[in-house]
């Protein structure tokens, strides 16, 4: 009977976490760049049941069987198929149309730099002719940060990441892409790092100027696993709540006797 509780519990804390990845993805459903996480199931190992001091066994001990103590999140990923592709007026906007990161250089509070790869491509350039995301990262290309002539009058981005500025070759985007994306560590939202494990290979999408890709987050598709989800959460809260009763009828009828 208690193990019926525990049972119960471990199923309500998983479908509260799974609610909490669910949640996380309809919040970004209209964050640029954003890639859509899931979750998997499994259940805890199982353990041995034996029983002992059975008058009935002539006490002596004899195996049950495998007993499953209730179910845990296996892990968390990350989605990565690609989201639509927005038009905006923005010629600093980019989008990955096909495999590849943008990299950024991010300086965190001490003051150290680290490099992120996003997809994330909402750029506009500052005063100072860089170009940076809307967190103020740097957008980097082969020769490093980015920086166009602040009094250039065209600046084009090719396909292959090629930045013209009034015609003039002054740089290319920095674009990586890599064999496995489980050897990612996520930061926030949108940005990425490779851990240790992880290869480089070539990209192989295009730059679209004046594009960003979109949340690949099916807002509907997430609103129908919110309700199974909240389904399951009710049946393991009926499972508690019977036990719950028969163990209270149980020791009542105890204390009568």
């Amino acid at each position: 009977m208690l193990r019926s509780l525990y049972t119960g519990w471990t199923g309500m804390y998983n479908e509260q976490k799974r609610l909490d990845v669910i949640s996380n993805n309809m919040a970004n459903a209209t964050t640029v760049g954003f890639k859509k996480e899931g979750v998997t199931s499994q259940s805890f190992k199982d353990h041995l049941a034996i029983k002992i001091r059975d008058e009935s066994e002539d006490w002596k001990q004899r195996r049950i069987g495998d007993l499953a103590p209730g179910v845990k999140i296996g892990e968390v990923y990350t989605d990565y198929a690609q989201g639509s592709l927005r038009e905006t007026t923005n010629p600093y906007d980019l989008a990955m149309d096909g495999d590849g990161f943008f990299t950024v250089r991010i300086t965190d509070r001490e003051g150290g730099d680290h490099i992120r790869y996003t997809r994330a491509g909402s750029f506009h350039m500052r005063e100072d002719g860089f170009v940076t995301d809307v967190d103020g990262n740097h957008l980097q290309g082969e020769s490093g940060d980015v920086q166009v002539p602040v009094d250039a009058h065209q600046v084009v981005i090719d396909t292959d990441g090629t930045i013209y500025a009034d015609g003039e070759a002054i740089d290319r985007l920095l674009i990586k892409d890599f064999e496995d994306y489980d050897y990612f560590k996520k930061h926030g939202d949108t940005y990425y790092e490779p851990v240790k494990g992880a290869t480089e290979k070539d990209a192989t999408g295009y730059v679209r100027q004046g594009y960003t890709e979109q949340s690949n987050v099916n807002v509907v598709y997430e609103m129908v696993n919110m309700i199974a989800i909240t389904r399951a959460y009710e049946a393991n809260q009926k499972v508690i709540k019977s036990v719950d009763s028969t163990i209270e009828l149980a020791v009542s009828s105890v204390g009568k006797v």
